[in-house]
């Protein structure tokens, strides 16, 4: 009677912790989208050093606009003309003057409009790669929050697994105490413990880095503990593939940086071309003469030049300038098409890993979860009675527990794609509906440096 006293007590127990963990899963407990998220994507795109110093070389490119687009500054000189060098008198000889002049270069026509342009396209590129950081930075923030977050579930579930096996360790070791189970009953407990402790180092490891890379993203100095979700809920999405295709090519931010390429090499084309035209080189002098010996007022000198300069070395300099342009401009237009052509293909790989996730997750919260809840209560009524040993009836309750952590990965892995996703995208998803009432959150950056949302990245401990 003993015997079966103490296999009862030890089973309802079991019992009681199964109903709460399986309770807790069914209960559908999902967070909303966290606002701690929302707040740590907008402390990073403000903080972030890498991005500000981004952005201050966007600013100092904007500004040398206009300096591409001016004149050179003229020249200012003084100058003394036809004084004799046997007494260095000014009255001596009638022609010698002291001169003062003033010279201007003006480039060809049309070289200053495109030095200006090619500058203001520098500054549009440097801001097209900005936006693309600052999307590509969201996005790691949103993935260690979210990956902190699954590891926090794994610690749960592996406190939930170290109470249960620790419970059966002790039944173990009573039954052995008392001479009726063997002792490789309560090897097997120690070694599940053992097991559980190694992998809740790991974990614990594993939270510390995820906390720092997140730190370090938000260009912290000092260390705090970030709340994060532990639960998930599965998006409702309805992806229109074809107009995601479109966002893409339409607002993909490095797409649109090689496009400045194109026009940059568009601009130097013109400047080699328009080299072979000369500058000019305007001067306007002035000379003053002295009276003669003899009293005689003498009258003062004008004089007016234009220089250019002649392409006498047009063979190894303007040609070769221009061969160089060209060479530039369809090295520029390849790069832009191979973007182009290969974002489409991005888009698809990742919708064919999001159906694949979807239907891994939908697999296992439809029928595997299902059918371990099962064995794990045949497992139970078999060991009651003699029918199983203490090692199928102990792995049939760890695989049930650790079949709910996988399709929380699952789950996690689903953000993780739908992030990469709208990163490619420029932000939230066409033709993708909201998530369902209690869905996980989803954040992001969008254009212009102001936050909009995007979709969090998911996988942690073990990334399907």
């Amino acid at each position: 009677m003993n015997r079966w006293r103490l296999r009862t007590a030890w089973i309802m127990g079991l019992a009681m912790l199964w109903a709460a963990t399986a309770g807790k899963a069914a209960a559908g407990v999902f967070h909303q989208e966290p606002p701690e998220l929302q707040r740590l994507v907008a402390e990073a795109l403000e903080a972030n050093e890498s991005l500000s110093s981004l952005a201050s070389e966007v600013a100092a490119l904007q500004e040398e606009v206009a300096v591409a687009g001016s004149l050179p500054d003229p020249m200012v000189g003084i100058g003394v003309a036809n004084l004799p060098t046997d007494t260095f008198d000014f009255d001596q000889e009638p022609m010698t003057q002291k001169q003062i002049f003033v010279s201007q270069k003006i480039p060809w026509f049309g070289k200053l409009d495109l030095k200006s342009r090619k500058a203001a396209l520098a500054a549009l590129k440097q801001d097209s790669l900005l936006e693309a950081r600052r999307r590509e930075l969201a996005r790691m923030v949103a993935t260690s929050y979210y990956d902190l977050g699954f590891v926090q579930r794994s610690r749960q579930v592996n406190a939930e697994l170290d109470q249960m096996v620790g419970q059966m360790l002790r039944v173990a070791e009573a039954g052995y105490a008392s001479g009726r189970s063997p002792q490789q009953d309560v090897f097997q407990a120690q070694v599940e413990l053992g097991k559980l402790l190694d992998e809740r180092i790991v974990l614990d490891q594993r939270r510390q880095t995820l906390q720092d890379q997140l730190h370090e993203m938000l260009n912290r100095e000092a260390f705090t503990d970030l709340e994060v979700p532990v639960e998930l809920a599965l998006p409702a999405l309805n992806l229109d593939a074809e107009r995601i295709r479109a966002r893409v090519l339409q607002t993909n931010p490095l797409l649109h940086s090689r496009e400045v390429d194109i026009q940059r090499a568009l601009a130097d084309v013109e400047l080699a071309r328009k080299d072979y035209y000369p500058d000019m080189d305007f001067r306007l002098g002035y000379g003053q003469r002295d009276e003669d010996r003899m009293g005689n007022s003498l009258a003062d000198f004008v004089s007016a030049t234009v220089t250019v300069n002649l392409p006498v070395w047009q063979r190894t300099k303007q040609d070769k300038q221009l061969e160089a342009a060209l060479h530039r401009h369809a090295a520029a237009t390849q790069a832009y098409e191979n973007l182009r052509k290969s974002l489409p293909h991005r888009v698809e790989a990742l919708l064919t890993e999001i159906r694949a996730l979807q239907e891994n997750q939908r697999l296992f919260q439809e029928a595997l979860l299902v059918q371990t809840e099962l064995w794990s209560r045949a497992s139970l009524s078999a060991y009651e009675v003699g029918r199983i040993p203490f090692d199928t009836m102990i792995n049939a309750h760890v695989r049930s527990l650790r079949f709910g952590l996988q399709a929380d990965q699952y789950r996690y892995a689903l953000y993780k794609k739908l992030a990469a996703l709208e990163e490619l995208a420029g932000g939230a998803l066409p033709g993708a509906a909201e998530p369902a009432p209690g869905a996980g959150p989803r954040a992001a950056a969008g254009p212009m440096r102001k936050p909009e949302p995007l979709a969090a990245l998911g996988g942690g401990y073990h990334d399907p």
